[in-house]
């Protein structure tokens, strides 16, 4: 593992090319065969590594683009699983005002977002993202993060009411089986070598942060939360913690990632509020980090990393770069903010991270390469002169 005091990695995704999301619509459409694909994407990937490692980060990725984005992938990789648009879930759902409400709240037209969704009993069809790192490794001498959708967030997303019922009467029955494929991709995982793996789990936030329909930033699984919050965050934590059983201390970080959405460049359309009612939780979660962001007001009080930092042997990767602003933070600002942030968390145990990805749907990225590239820079530059003022302090 990175020995490097504040390693510097990102979230995961990157912009796609102009070509890799032709080709994504290519290969959709049987216009060009995989094979085809994934020639387009390999020229992508080597790209993609090579920016991060050029802006000196620790711990890279292949920007997940063969993803058409950060969920929704997953269908081509699971049996008894489809991929629909938003406004084809609302077909199948019983509550058709209520989703058609939530849709109302969206900025982006419903045809343009995706979703996995159960339509009979899954198993793993073929690596969920084990050939992704394979390919990277031959490509590069970096560590190597691979994010891939919790279990939580895959249950909210692929248990579809009218869909789903026969094969799984409740998505809690779903789950089962999501836990038992997401387990085999970690342990293939883990048998590759990979460095680290990201489990995302955005959803969460949403949980506590969002009123019934209003300001809804999440559509996968809008509708089978229960109202119960505490029920629902309870029931999230078991099935993480199911997953990563046995997990640990194998030679990968095992790391959870928690947002409020990465969809829109528009701050006010996404949830905010801070990480306190969801610190109990996340104490409880069996993972070596904690990934969340910090880079915007949105995300409350640093304060709340109090709770964290009584736990043994975990470890912070502190957002401190917003992916959705074309506005490049100083190298200045991202060493005041990791400062800040050491007055709650220890600074020895922290990674320095973007709050989200680049690029989290294909179609819809937050930023063009070359802003991600000078805001990795900065944050790789800032870490540079944080290793140098802390060794200095600790000779004094």
């Amino acid at each position: 593992m990175n020995n490097k005091f504040l390693p510097t990695t990102i979230v995961g995704s990157w912009p796609r090319t102009r070509e890799v999301l032709k080709a994504l619509r290519d290969v959709r459409a049987e216009r060009i065969t995989e094979e085809d694909f994934q020639q387009i994407a390999n020229v992508a990937i080597i790209e993609c590594a090579r920016g991060q490692e050029e802006a000196g980060i620790d711990i890279i990725s292949d920007g997940e683009q063969r993803r058409d984005n950060f969920i929704s992938f997953v269908a081509d990789k699971i049996d008894n699983v489809k991929m629909l648009t938003v406004a084809d879930l609302l077909e199948y759902v019983e509550d058709k005002a209520s989703f058609e409400e939530i849709l109302g709240t969206l900025d982006v037209p419903a045809y343009s977002l995706t979703n996995p969704a159960a339509f009979g009993k899954i198993s793993r069809k073929k690596p969920i993202a084990t050939d992704e790192y394979k390919f990277l490794k031959e490509q590069t001498s970096a560590q190597i993060k691979v994010a891939i959708p919790g279990p939580y967030l895959l249950t909210r997303a692929m248990w579809v009411d009218g869909l789903s019922k026969h094969a799984y009467p409740t998505k809690e029955d779903l789950a089962v089986d999501i836990v038992s494929v997401l387990r085999e991709e970690i342990e293939d995982l883990i048998n590759a070598g990979v460095d680290f793996i990201q489990i995302d789990e955005p959803v969460l936030t949403e949980l506590v942060f969002t009123q019934k329909n209003a300001n809804r930033t999440f559509m996968c699984g809008a509708l089978t939360a229960k109202a119960d919050a505490q029920e629902e965050l309870t029931f999230a934590t078991e099935l993480i913690n199911k997953l990563t059983h046995d997990m640990r201390g194998r030679g990968s970080k095992i790391g959870i990632h928690v947002c409020r959405g990465n969809w829109s460049t528009q701050e006010d359309t996404l949830l905010r509020g801070p990480y306190y009612p969801l610190m109990p939780f996340l104490a409880k979660m069996n993972v070596d980090q904690y990934v969340l962001e910090y880079a915007t007001p949105r995300a409350g009080e640093l304060h709340a990393l109090t709770e964290l930092a009584k736990l043994e042997n975990v470890e912070l990767g502190l957002g401190v770069i917003n992916p959705r602003t074309p506005i490049i933070e100083s190298v200045e600002e991202i060493v005041a903010r990791v400062k800040q942030a050491g007055k709650y968390f220890p600074i020895e145990k922290m990674y320095l991270n973007p709050d989200c990805g680049f690029g989290t749907f294909a179609q819809r990225p937050m930023n063009t390469p070359e802003i991600a590239k000078q805001k990795l820079m900065n944050m790789n530059e800032a870490a540079k002169q944080l290793r140098i003022e802390l060794l200095q302090n600790s000779e004094v």
